[in-house]
């Protein structure tokens, strides 16, 4: 298996974040140098040419403009300048990139080496990692996207990993062309040890040369992954911080999720921001908690709750005390209500005179006669540490198989990671097995907690598929450990650990790492039977397998690892047997979640969690002013941008302030909030606002951290599937009409889409000419050391902007055609002529700003084309029809304290909605006597369109004779301003009409689809 890439727009936007500070940086493949030939015999210049990066050709006004643009463009504070608030600098230029784990920065950066080169000719650079761990990740993440790199670029970096017994890769990284990277991890050159030093020392095997003075000459761009790791903090800077100065680089780029030194940051991917645009893996959390019952002594361990078809449903999973022929056994046993527990134990005297009086599957618990809840996940007794451990590996073992079953048809391997803190509890070589104690626990437990799993599937092909699966794969077989091997006996050992430092409690052990790195591809085959992996909690770095959907914590606590870090291994998206990412925007978090079994309580976890989140997010605006909305950007409708203008900003903030949108100190209060998402926000009474209203809420939305909660692992639940109403006459004859295949296309006429794009051109693309600041100053009178330290030896006397009328990016070479029939996907052609039909004064502009003229004509043409697809779009009805199984197949289990009652009209016994305006309309909906029977659509149905899959909310059957429409398909939205539908959306639903409207035409059904806003408005279409 082989792991695909693709282009992701965010990861562009970080590329380009770099990229685009240095925008007028003339192009040059390479400075040709002599390189220092030490004392070798017989040399010739041309024998010792090498290649450097070329010198920054903008002037440091230049330079703070294209940052300020960067800055601007993502919502950042402005740089009040680029001066390092570190004394010993690393280089004279440092940007900050901040990217949560698990998004892929490490791609990011590679991809950045590889746009620096395309553009400006910069062919050297260094990465610099903290660990042997991260080292050989990146290592091995540039060998995985050389192929990927060498498609779109046409060439790709040559890597090698620096090593003092290696000193002639450090010779060939200066003289070769091409882009060359350097892999160095801190140790090799801030260490005292032998090996560390010779970098700096003058070397007989190196010609008597020192290697830091060949790498240095080449002016290297540094990459600094996980600085904060590196560098210490402002106050005490490390020594690697300050060795990283010998590298002469030409500037430094450092990327992390959480950067101690704040720097120039030109781009923010923050945890809030990566959740919340479905980058990561949303999370959840199976804890355990420790809850006495009342005047009792009885053991309850609540494992879960079940719901289904039957009257005993709900049910109860409960691990209580049974009387057994060998002795008292905890047991897990399934309980309805009304179920005596004295009887169920076999008569053991702590249960006498408890039945269970309720099951409550809405609020996940259960209720005594004694009047005591005890929720999933609680214990009525402390445990002792070896039976909180099984417990532990009972949930992972039940949460794995739950993610299995639900992600086995769609090609998808789960995997499972247990943590330990010593080898030994996985592994006694003095026992004929060589299992510890947790692997025995695992295999009793797994054969066990299988068993019941398998008692529990459902009866049809996709279910028997799974079954014949995992009864194939043998209880051996399917857990295995990562762990450092000893050499002599080349047995598993606990790795050597840090003490102290950046890397306080981790291993740096190169064996286990290889072993992990080395199986990366074959875990994520389904032929490969190792499903559960058990690795030292030390070795934090290495695991990052993106099919990690299940941890276990097996773990004395410790303050060297945070609860982030811990879950940082499995945030990665998954990926399927072909190695593409499961990232489709509609189902990515239903399919992609992790769940973390701990054995604190899920409160204190989440708690823990969201604390650390919130210490890690990078200083963000937190109160509305009319100063933050002053020159902020927005996206109109249209894709283009407009910056807010003062008199827009204050409306705007006294607008807040009179519907109690914020608070005197101008902090987002709940009311906002709750307007926002239920689509009810207040209409601004000011004409300068109304045009805008629709797309500055973004930018109250930026004010306030609306943390993502990871999820009780025990509440999401299958929901059981009424055959009877799926059955129903009217719903088969609804269903019946909907259910066909289609393909799309487009017949447009060029002519017209060329047309269409030379009038857009000519009438709206608006391109900045370049311009910077002039400052003029002179020294302070009376100047002290302080002074200097702190900057301000210098009083500005003079400002005065200029305006370049050619820009400096003129000088570069640019491929104008082929930018912009990349971003178009339309032929060279094609853009050739348009470009040849638009004005001279149009393409004049080019000159002004080629970045600008790129992107800018880019985005109008894309949105001539979006129109033109839209208006000349057809459906054309396949004989392929849905398989009637997408309403039980891969259905993820959902958390039903958001679906109400039990439905009667309903072909699923509950209906999860994520909003008021929905929960409304399904309430309406089962009990509507106009109503016979309804459907919430599953993932499976789509409509295919050119902006993606489409799935429709609702399918809705009336009983005939009382509506004119009896069959409908709805979209419920809170509002129907078309100004309030982002773009996709609005374009889909489009798409959606068509769709509808061509199956009534070839079939003379009367099928009417359409958005409403609740079940009035639908009342009113079908009356």
């Amino acid at each position: 298996m082989k792991f695909q890439f693709k282009v992701q727009p965010y990861q562009t936007k970080a590329v380009d974040a770099v990229v685009q500070v240095f925008a007028g940086q003339p192009y040059a493949d390479g400075i040709k140098y002599r390189i220092d030939p030490g004392n070798k015999a017989a040399q010739t210049l041309l024998d010792d040419a090498g290649l450097r990066n070329a010198e920054i050709a903008l002037t440091p006004p230049q330079l703070m403009t294209n940052v300020h643009l960067v800055q601007r463009d993502r919502g950042l504070e402005l740089s009040k300048e680029l001066r390092d608030p570190v004394k010993n600098s690393a280089a004279p230029i440092n940007l900050d990139v901040e990217m949560e784990t698990g998004t892929g920065k490490t791609y990011v950066y590679i991809k950045t080496i590889m746009e620096l080169h395309k553009r400006y000719g910069w062919s050297k650079y260094i990465v610099v990692v903290p660990s042997i761990a991260i080292r050989e990740g990146v290592k091995k993440s540039f060998d995985i996207t050389a192929d990927h790199f060498q498609q779109m670029y046409g060439t790709k970096p040559r890597t090698f990993v620096y090593k003092s017994s290696r000193l002639h890769e450090v010779e060939r990284f200066s003289s070769d062309a091409g882009v060359q990277v350097m892999i160095i991890n801190s140790q090799a050159f801030n260490a005292t040890g032998k090996d560390a030093r010779r970098i700096y020392e003058v070397l007989d095997d190196f010609q008597s040369r020192k290697p830091i003075d060949v790498i240095a000459a080449n002016r290297p761009i540094l990459i600094i992954d996980e600085p904060q790791k590196i560098e210490g903090d402002a106050k005490n800077p490390s020594k690697s911080l300050k060795a990283l100065a010998q590298f002469n680089a030409l500037f430094a780029l450092r990327y992390s999720a959480t950067h101690k030194i704040e720097r120039t940051k030109v781009h923010r991917l923050d945890a809030i921001e990566a959740y919340n645009q479905k980058l990561v893996k949303k999370i959840a959390v199976r804890g355990i908690t420790v809850k006495h019952l009342a005047g009792s002594s009885a053991y309850l361990y609540v494992d879960g709750l079940e719901v289904g078809k039957g009257a005993d449903f709900p049910k109860a999973r409960v691990e209580l005390e049974v009387q057994t022929a060998q002795g008292i056994k905890r047991q897990v046993r399934r309980l309805s209500q009304g179920m005596n527990l004295h009887d169920l134990s076999g008569g053991i005297e702590a249960y006498k005179g408890l039945f269970i009086r309720d099951v409550d599957a809405n609020r996940d618990i259960i209720e005594l006669s004694n009047g005591d809840i005890i929720a999933a996940g609680e214990v009525t007794e402390d445990v002792a540490e070896d039976q909180k451990r099984r417990i532990q590996i009972r949930e992972v073992i039940r949460a794995h198989l739950d993610k299995e079953r639900e992600l086995f048809a769609q090609g998808v391997k789960v995997l499972s990671l247990f943590f330990i803190d010593e080898v030994a509890k996985y592994r006694d070589y003095d026992r004929e097995d060589t299992l510890g104690e947790y692997a025995r626990v695992f295999e009793e437990e797994y054969e066990s907690v299988l068993a019941d799993h398998l008692d529990q599937l459902d009866v049809d092909d996709a279910a028997e598929r799974y079954r014949k699966h995992v009864e194939a794969i043998p209880v051996r077989s399917t857990h295995e450990g990562y762990f450092s091997i000893d050499k002599k006996t080349g047995r598993s050992v606990d790795g050597k650990i840090a003490a102290r430092g950046d890397l306080a409690g981790q291993s740096d052990d190169v064996d286990a790492y290889d072993l992990i790195l080395k199986d990366k591809e074959r875990l994520l085959s389904f032929e490969e039977p190792v499903r559960f992996i058990w690795s030292h909690s030390a070795l934090r770095e290495g695991w990052d397998n993106p099919n990690v959907f299940v941890m276990g914590m097996l773990k004395k606590s410790d303050n060297t690892t945070t609860r982030r870090q811990e879950i940082g291994r499995g945030l990665r998206l998954s990926v399927d047997q072909h190695g593409e990412r499961m990232d489709n925007v509609a189902t990515v978090h239903e399919i992609n979640e992790l769940t973390v079994v701990t054995d604190e309580s899920y409160t204190d976890f989440v708690t823990a969690l969201q604390k650390e989140i919130i210490e890690s997010l990078s200083a963000r605006p937190r109160r509305a002013s009319v100063d933050y909305f002053v020159d902020k950007k927005i996206k109109l409708a249209d894709g283009s941008t407009s910056v807010l203008e003062k008199s827009v900003a204050t409306a705007l903030y006294f607008h807040l302030i009179k519907n109690d949108y914020i608070d005197e100190t101008g902090l987002v209060t709940q009311a906002y909030k709750d307007a926002r998402a239920d689509g009810t926000l207040a209409a601004p009474t000011s004409e300068v606002l109304k045009p805008l209203i629709d797309f500055v809420w973004p930018l109250v939305d930026a004010l306030y951290l609306d943390l993502p909660k990871p999820t009780d692992g025990r509440k999401p639940k299958k929901i059981p599937f009424n055959e009877a109403n799926f059955m129903k006459r009217e719903f088969q004859e609804l269903w019946g009409r909907i259910n066909r295949k289609a393909v799309y296309q487009v017949e447009f006429d060029s002519e017209e889409l060329i047309k269409n794009c030379v009038r857009t051109l000519d009438e709206s693309l608006n391109v900045m000419v370049m311009q910077y600041l002039v400052e003029t100053g002179q020294q302070v009178v009376g100047l002290e050391v302080e002074q200097l330290e702190g900057g301000t030896g210098f009083k500005v006397s003079e400002t005065k902007v200029e305006h370049s009328a050619v820009s400096a990016g003129s000088t570069v070479k640019y491929d104008l055609l082929g930018e912009i029939a990349e971003k178009t996907q339309l032929t060279r052609r094609t853009c050739a002529t348009i470009l040849s039909g638009v004005s001279p004064g149009t393409f004049a502009k080019f000159k002004q700003n080629p970045e600008q003229f790129i992107t800018e004509a880019a985005r109008l043409i894309n949105e001539q084309k979006a129109t033109v697809i839209v208006e000349h779009l057809t459906y054309d009805s396949l004989d392929n029809r849905y398989d009637s199984s997408i309403f039980t197949e891969n259905q993820t289990a959902q958390d039903l304290s958001g679906a109400g009652e039990k439905l009667k009209r309903s072909v699923y016994e509950y209906v999860v909605t994520d909003s008021k305006v929905e929960r409304s309309f399904v309430t309406e909906l089962d009990t509507s006597s106009e109503v016979a029977v309804y459907a919430k659509l599953p993932r499976g149905f789509f409509i295919p369109t050119p902006v993606g899959d489409y799935n429709p909310d609702w399918a809705i059957a009336f009983t005939e004779g009382t509506v004119k429409h009896v069959y409908f398909v709805a979209e419920t939205k809170g509002s129907l301003s078309s100004l309030q539908l982002k773009g996709v959306e609005e374009a889909k639903i489009a798409c959606a009409r068509r769709f509808f409207e061509s199956l009534n035409d070839r079939s003379g059904d009367d099928v009417r689809y359409d958005v409403v806003t609740d079940y009035s408005t639908l009342m009113q279409l079908v009356k």
